[in-house]
Formats: structure tokens, C-alpha cells, sequence
């Protein structure tokens, strides 16, 4: 794509962004009409493109986010409208919209972002006040682009001192500071430093629509924050009529620092700063601020710092930003009260941010891409580690090789370049992410392979990619085109032209190690129409798991062991957007990483889910969000974590609800086994008994007013995996106990069986099981256990078994209208939406071929797998009347330490910061 394109499309663009949605004819005379001003002129061919790129970003929707408030907030931003000039945001608003952000999305960053705004103190109101509250994202969906907007908001409004405290490590910080630089500066800040006796201004971002009233930045993308460099700086402070910024490091010699100097200045007398009313962004908020964390002093000693400096203004307010709300930011799990006395939690509100349609997240990939009978869409399996890259390896381990699968995705990445290149993005950034050990030396060691693989290629594709035909007696064009044919051939049906590509595509791509002691450097300039965009892999561990962005990001091959929430889900740096190559993305990871992911993202949207009913209830708090999230059942293995230095049984308090309850895992041992095909047996045998009349449903038989003591003496039976934790028989059956006399007095049960293939009877009826698929790696490991995709055994929209179709087809309804989906898009409707609708509990008697993976039948662990289909069980629970009520769990963290393995301590940290 040319200059001329890309400017022509950007005006119109820029043009419509206050009008009425165009006709196609209209939008096209308007094309042609600028295209027309624009030297040297373009086709017919070229407008035709334009207008195809702005009808999808016309499609692309954002919703308006949801709001749990305390019981007192006071509206104050209305009022306050007509007297604010927004300088800062109208600048910032015009950079979203240069910058390629669909009309819709910057329509909701507006009204979101006034949201928050109007819940933090009024800046005008000259009395002591302080507020605190959450705002809860999705990984990699734009929040940094949200609390930009806040910010910008924030000062037109009359704030004055804005402190951002961006992540652990200096790379995500000063990226950081690149990006409040270009949306809320205006001019870059380490240049300007560098500059600063020549009087430099070096403007960019918003800077180019207006210069004037640029803020002053205590700190730079060179160096974090600095008590001498600081006293200088606020030479440039004019009683405070620009607003002052400070990026920091989230580190506790840089809180101190920070906290000594304001100390400092106020003791000689200069205590305008601390008068001034004051914003705290706390990006990646359950991330070290949080007071308990494996009892780490570190990390109680960064909180204290935080409240500490909160405390030091008089008009202060306290913004935290996550996307894993899951991370015990709720704090203690064993008493309720101390939440609130948690001086970080977020007791005046909490918004829940909508992803826009085009987001590439958790439940694109690990839910909707990942089909119950279908191959996945974007992931790949890694099962060819174990001999040459162990997940688990020692300090001094030897990479001698790389597994066969990780040059097959670096091959992929090399493709994905060239077909960028063939789809006019050659000046776009493009990113491939290595992510499988917490050493840096075996990080180092994986740099040195990938660095050599990389070269093979580029040299062969140097010396034979241009040869034609001849070109494929190369075995690594040939070892290419392989890899086109399996995953790339419908993404770009020509080989030849992919060939032809390669080289200029890659030539300058380079493998980079991306941690504190690495001296490569990762750096993405703006992109530029005429120059090649930069081609990187990178490798690393703790530094690309948080809160760094990768541009471009097309690959990723993930070997990581942990089971922490908020860990695994801010390693998952491919979360995102990928306009224009979302088709070509590909994840390598192993089978029981993609059954975490999944089981991670099915929660993490119920949560999304809670906010927006929670915000339909006007006497909804806070409080009762940070109770729905600690008594969610997925908060069973973050507590547990949580405790894991004490080595004791942990008691916790799970909500069931309007909950999914399911095998996630299920025991293959040979006692239980047999013990729980004959509690089974037992169950369909009552069914007879009963007289109760079988009813035929696209998923199976369906018993409808089944007594509930039937259900009872199946769980009594029932032989549970240790792995897994949320189906412990005991508080299931108190849950359902209690509500024994109404609300479950009788249930659904569905038996599933499928429509096609051999049926079974063992269960004393005909079934036709369903497979599922084992992960080898829990049998090498002795786990005794398996699980099927998603760490479910149930298929996609098994809930809706038994609801009233009416009621079903309203939930669909709302569905589609509260994401934007239109009548005629397939849409995989979650579960939850059914859920809502039941009047009785379903029970789920699941009947499951256990099978080894496609192509490692032959593995040594086969012989484990049962080889008779095993019994499995799920439940979806009603929304119960009396839904405060919680059952108690016990986890006890020994056991749950041999099951789950400990928590790897990364290494790549950081040395301590100077103290002066």
C-alpha cells in the first residue's frame, strides 16, 4: 500500500467521524472526491480497497463497559461539562483515529472513559477526599489506551499531578512511558532530555495537532524516576498550569525515592505539590501491589508504598487496571471483612471494559477456536519437547537441539512475513514470540538455536529463493513449502509468489533475548510507508509475560509449566489485534497448557459476565464483585497457591450458584474406575425403576423430574480425581442438601450419547460414547487422570439440554444484541446464557472413550488409557435465591503441591534501582 493510499484513507476516515454512516455509493464519491487532492492520483482498483478497509472497521463494535458503584457516589462530571476545556482529549482522540482506531471504539473509549472520570474526586473541590477503584480489561485489549484517555481527561478536568506505575521491569516501563509520551505529551521525552540546552522539542503523537500546554514528565523513556534529575525538572513547573506526569517503575526503591523527595520538598516549605489533586494509574494492579502473595515481604513492602504515597496528598484518587481479576487482588480468602479493610481495594467502584469485536483473546482462541470434533483454528500441539527441551529442566541443562515442532513454527513465522509482504503490510512490524524456560541461561542458550535455524533459512532463500521451481531441490525451501501446504496454502494459494517473497521478507529479521540482562534490543519506530517494518523472534520468560507488547505478533511457540491465572494469562502476549493476518497466527503450546487457557478463559468471561448483571442491580457494590470473584469455584487453585509456604490445609468458600460444576479430571485408577461405572449403573437403573419417561434431545436422553436423592446417592458414590478439586463430592452435596426441600427438589438428567457409531451397554442402557482425547504428559506423570479440550468433558451448549426452547431462543437474543452480532453470524453462545434460564438443575451423566492423541498412538503411555469408555459427570446449577450462601472447600496445599508442581521463580529480575 502507498503513501497516497494510506493518506487519502485517513482523511476520510478523519471525515467521517462526525457523520452519518455512509451509503456504498456515498462512501465512494467520497473517496474519489479526496483521492483527488492527493498526488499522483489513485485507481479505481486502489479506492476500491480503501472503501473495503473502512466498511470493516465500520463493522467492528465496542460495547460501553459495565459500572458496580459504592452506595455513595456522587455524579459531578456533568455538572462540570460546561466549564472544562478538553485540549487534552480532543488531541488524543484525533491520534486514535489517525492511528487506524474504528469510529465505534473510539466512540467508547470517549464514553468509558467519562465513565471512570465522573467516579474519581472533582478536582475543583478543595476539601480532602480519596478515592479508590478497579477498572477490568482483557490481556493485550487496549487498556493502556484507555487510561491514556483517562489521563487526558483527568487534566483537562483540572488534575495536576498524574503518577503512572507501570509494571516491574524497565523494558515495560519505558514502553510505557513511549506511550503517555505520544498520547498525552506530545513530544518524546528521552530526546528531549537530551536535547534539552538546544531547546529541542521533538514533537510526536498529539504534539502534531497542538504543541502548546505540553505537560511536564518527571521521568523519560531513557531512566525511570530520579530525585536529582526530578528537582531540575521542576524548574519547568509554572504553578502548576500544565499538568505533571510521572511514569514509574513498580519497585520499591523507586516508591521510596519518590516519597522522600515529595517529603523533602515539602519539609523546605514548597507544599504546593502535595496540594495539587493527584491520579495514580496502577497498571497490571494484581501485580505486586496486592498485600499477600506468597508472603513475600517485597511485595507487602510495594503496597505499604503505594498507600503510603496515596496518603501523602490530601485529594488523591487510586485507579488499578487488570485483566486477572482472578490474582487475589481481592486479598485474604479466609475472612471476608479483612477485604474491606484492604486499603487498596477498590471500594468506590469497578468497570468492566468490553472488548471491541475484532479483539483476538482468551475466548476466541481457547473457546470458540477450539472445536469440540474439529481440529483447533489458530493452535498447534507440542508434543515432541520432552527429549530435547523438558519443561521441566535444571540450571545447567544443555540445549543441544530444538524440538522438531519449534522449527516448524520459526518456518511458519519466516511465511507469515512473506505473506504480509504479499498482502502490502511490508512496513508493518511482525513478531514472533519464544516463551519456554525461567532461566536466562537456558533463554540464552535457545537464542543461539533459533539464531541458527533463522540463518539456514535465510540463507537458503538468499541463495535459492528466486531460482523458480529449481528452488524446492533446497531442503529448507522445501522444508517451507511444507509447512505452506499444512497450514498457509488457503491463506495465499500461490507458492511461487511465497517463495519469491521470503527473502526480501526476511532478510533483516533477527532473534532477540528479551530479558535484564540480555543487550539485545527489541525496538518497534513508527511504522513507515517505504521502509520494511521489523522482523523479530523473541525469546525470553518474565519480561514478555507482562504487560510488554510485541507488535505484529504472529507466532508463538509457549512452554511454561504454571497453573497461576493471572501468570499464564499475561503470558499470553498473542491476545490482541490482528487486522488484516488474524488468519495466519499460530500457538504452539502442550495439550494441558491449551486445557488451562481454556478453563482460565471460560472463567474469566463468567466474571465479565458478573459485573454486567451485577451493574443491573442497583444495590451491587464493590464488595459483593470482590465476594463473587473469591467464591468463584476457579478460585479454589489461586487460594491454594496463595498458601503454599504454609504447607497446612487451606478452608475456602466456593458460591455454586449459577455455576458449571464439571470432572474437569477424571480418575483412571482401576478401583475407582469400576466403583464409579457401578454408581452409574445404579443411577440409570432408578430411572427404570421410577417409571421416569425418556425424552430424545439433540445431545442424548433426557429425564425430566428426577428426585433429587438420586443424584445425591450418585455423589456419595462418586470416586473423585484429586486433580480435580471443584468436584469434591462433600460440598457439592451440602450445596444441594440445603436447597433439597424447593429450588433442587427435582432435576433434569441428560445422558449423552452421540448419533453416529457402536453403542455400549454397559451402563444398562444405550449409549454410543463420546471420545476425548488424553493428555500423555498427566500419565507420564503419574496423574492417574485425564481431561478432554477446554479441561471439559461436556460438548459446547450442553447446558441448553432442558430449558424451555422459548426462553433459550430470548437468551440467544439478548446475546447477539449485547455483542453486536447480527442475525445471520454464527455465534457460539456460552453456556452461562442458558444457565439463567433453568428453573431445576441439570445433571450430566457423561459415558467417554478415553483416546490417545492423533499420531502418538504408539507412545509408551498408551497402555494406560482405559480401553472400555469411563464415567464422567457435570452439573449446571440454577441461580439459587439464597445465592450469598457459599460451601466450604479444603484444599490441602501438600497434596495440591505433588499434583500442580510450585510456583517456578523467574529469574529474570532486575537489579535494585539507585537510591539517589
Amino acid at each position: 500500500m502507498n503513501e497516497a493510499i494510506e493518506t487519502v484513507k485517513n482523511m476520510v476516515e478523519s471525515g467521517l467521524f462526525n457523520q452519518a454512516r455512509k451509503t456504498e455509493d456515498e462512501l465512494r464519491s467520497m473517496i474519489r472526491g479526496v483521492a483527488a487532492l492527493v498526488p499522483p492520483g489513485l485507481s479505481g482498483e486502489e479506492i476500491e480497497q480503501i472503501a473495503r478497509e473502512i466498511e470493516h472497521k465500520q463493522g467492528i463494535k465496542a460495547g460501553l463497559g459495565a459500572v458496580v458503584d459504592s452506595e455513595d457516589f456522587e455524579p459531578w462530571l456533568d455538572d462540570a461539562k460546561p466549564l472544562i476545556e478538553p485540549f487534552y482529549w480532543n488531541r488524543y482522540q484525533k491520534l486514535l483515529l489517525q492511528n487506524g482506531l474504528p469510529k465505534d471504539v473510539v466512540i467508547s473509549t470517549d464514553t468509558v472513559t467519562d465513565k471512570i472520570l465522573s467516579r474519581l474526586g472533582n478536582p475543583e473541590k478543595h476539601v480532602p477526599w480519596d478515592r479508590r477503584g478497579m477498572v477490568v480489561g482483557h490481556v493485550q485489549s487496549g487498556k493502556t489506551a484507555n487510561y491514556t484517555g483517562l489521563i487526558c481527561k483527568a487534566a483537562d478536568a483540572g488534575y495536576r499531578l498524574i503518577i503512572v506505575i507501570a509494571g516491574i521491569h524497565n523494558n515495560l516501563r519505558n514502553q510505557t512511558q513511549a506511550r503517555i509520551d505520544e498520547g498525552f505529551i506530545g513530544r518524546d521525552t528521552g530526546k528531549s532530555q537530551e536535547t534539552k540546552k538546544g531547546g529541542a522539542k521533538h514533537i510526536i503523537g498529539v504534539g502534531h495537532f497542538d504543541p502548546n500546554k505540553t505537560p511536564v514528565s518527571l521521568t523519560n523513556t531513557l531512566r525511570d524516576f530520579n530525585k536529582a534529575t526530578a528537582s531540575t525538572n521542576t524548574s519547568e513547573i509554572d504553578s502548576y498550569k500544565v499538568p505533571v506526569v510521572l511514569v514509574i517503575k513498580k519497585q520499591s526503591n523507586t516508591l521510596r525515592n519518590l516519597l522522600q523527595w515529595l517529603k523533602d520538598n515539602s519539609a523546605r516549605g514548597d507544599r504546593e505539590m502535595i496540594d495539587q489533586p493527584m491520579l495514580l494509574i496502577d497498571d497490571e494492579a494484581d501485580n505486586a501491589s496486592i498485600n499477600t502473595k506468597y508472603n513475600r515481604e517485597e511485595v507487602t513492602t510495594t503496597n505499604r508504598l503505594i498507600r503510603e504515597l496515596l496518603n501523602t496528598f490530601h485529594r488523591s484518587c487510586y485507579v488499578g487496571y487488570t485483566a486477572t481479576p482472578f490474582a487475589n487482588i481481592f486479598i485474604d480468602p479466609d475472612q471476608d471483612d479483612e477485604m474491606l479493610a484492604e486499603d487498596l481495594f477498590p471500594k468506590d467502584f469497578i468497570i468492566g471494559l468490553d472488548a471491541p469485536s475484532n479483539y483476538f483473546g482468551g475466548k476466541k482462541v481457547f473457546v470458540e477456536g477450539l472445536p469440540d470434533d474439529e481440529e483447533p483454528t489458530w493452535l498447534r500441539y507440542v508434543y515432541d519437547n520432552e527429549d530435547v527441551l523438558p519443561v521441566k529442566h535444571p540450571q545447567d541443562f544443555v540445549v543441544e537441539a530444538l524440538p522438531d515442532s519449534l522449527v516448524k513454527a520459526v518456518r511458519a513465522f519466516v511465511l507469515t512475513a512473506a505473506i504480509r509482504k504479499l498482502r502490502n503490510q511490508e512496513h508493518k512490524h511482525c513478531s514472533m514470540l519464544v516463551n519456554a524456560s525461567f532461566r536466562n541461561p537456558i533463554q540464552a542458550q535457545l537464542r543461539n538455536r533459533l539464531h541458527e535455524v533463522l540463518q539456514r533459512i535465510q540463507n537458503a532463500v538468499r541463495v535459492n529463493g528466486s531460482t523458480g521451481s529449481k528452488g524446492i531441490a533446497d531442503p529448507e525451501i522445501a522444508a517451507l513449502k511444507e509447512v505452506w501446504e499444512s497450514e498457509f496454502k488457503t491463506a495465499h494459494s500461490s507458492w511461487d509468489e511465497v517463495q519469491a517473497a521470503i527473502h526480501e521478507a526476511i532478510a533483516a529479521a533477527q532473534v532477540v533475548l528479551v530479558n535484564y540482562k540480555s543487550k539485545d534490543v527489541l525496538e518497534y519506530p513508527d511504522e513507515a510507508r517505504g521502509k520494511a517494518g521489523r522482523k523479530y523472534i523473541a525469546v525470553g520468560g518474565f519480561s514478555l509475560s507482562r504487560g510488554l507488547t510485541l507488535e505484529g505478533l504472529t507466532v508463538t511457540w509457549f512452554l511454561r509449566n504454571t497453573k497461576m491465572y493471572d501468570t499464564l494469562m499475561q503470558m499470553g502476549r498473542w491476545f490482541g489485534y490482528r487486522t488484516g493476518y488474524e488468519d495466519l497466527c499460530r500457538i504452539w503450546m502442550p495439550a494441558e497448557a491449551i486445557g488451562w487457557y481454556a478453563y482460565i478463559a471460560n472463567a474469566t468471561e463468567e466474571l465479565h459476565s458478573e459485573i454486567h448483571d451485577m451493574a443491573s442491580v442497583p444495590t451491587a457494590t464493590p464488595r459483593d464483585f470482590g465476594l463473587a470473584v473469591r467464591s468463584h469455584p476457579a478460585s479454589l487453585l489461586v487460594t491454594a497457591r496463595n498458601k503454599m509456604g504454609s504447607g497446612t490445609k487451606v478452608t475456602t468458600l466456593i458460591g455454586l450458584s449459577n455455576k458449571f460444576v464439571e470432572t474437569s479430571r477424571v480418575s483412571i485408577r482401576s478401583g475407582d474406575l469400576a466403583a464409579n461405572i457401578a454408581a452409574a449403573r445404579s443411577l440409570v437403573s432408578k430411572f427404570k425403576g421410577a417409571g421416569l419417561e425418556e425424552e430424545r434431545s439433540p445431545w442424548g436422553a433426557l429425564y425430566r423430574g428426577v428426585p433429587v436423592q438420586f443424584i445425591d446417592e450418585f455423589l456419595a458414590a462418586w470416586r473423585n480425581a484429586d486433580q480435580s478439586v471443584t468436584t469434591d463430592p462433600a460440598p457439592v452435596r451440602k450445596y444441594i442438601d440445603a436447597r433439597s426441600s424447593d429450588e433442587l427438589q427435582t432435576w433434569d438428567v441428560l445422558v449423552p450419547s452421540l448419533t453416529k457409531g457402536e453403542a455400549n451397554g454397559t451402563l444398562g442402557m444405550p449409549i454410543v460414547p463420546a471420545t476425548r482425547y488424553v493428555d500423555l504428559h498427566d500419565l507420564q506423570h503419574d496423574f492417574m487422570s485425564f481431561s478432554g479440550k477446554r479441561m471439559r468433558v461436556a460438548s459446547r451448549g450442553i447446558e441448553k439440554a432442558g430449558v424451555d426452547p422459548a426462553r433459550a431462543e430470548a437468551a440467544e437474543s439478548r446475546y447477539r444484541e449485547e455483542n453486536g452480532k447480527a442475525d445471520s453470524e454464527r455465534v457460539n453462545y456460552p453456556d452461562s446464557i442458558y444457565r439463567r434460564e433453568r428453573d431445576r438443575g441439570l445433571f450430566i451423566l457423561h459415558f467417554v472413550k478415553a483416546k490417545a492423541p492423533d499420531g502418538k498412538e504408539d507412545a509408551k503411555q498408551v497402555d494406560l488409557i482405559p480401553a472400555d469408555p469411563v464415567v464422567a459427570w457435570g452439573i449446571s446449577l440454577p441461580v439459587s435465591s439464597r445465592p450469598a450462601e457459599r460451601v466450604e472447600y479444603v484444599v490441602n496445599t501438600v497434596r495440591y503441591r505433588e499434583l500442580f508442581g510450585e510456583e517456578d521463580e523467574d529469574e529474570d529480575q532486575e537489579a535494585p534501582l539507585e537510591t539517589s
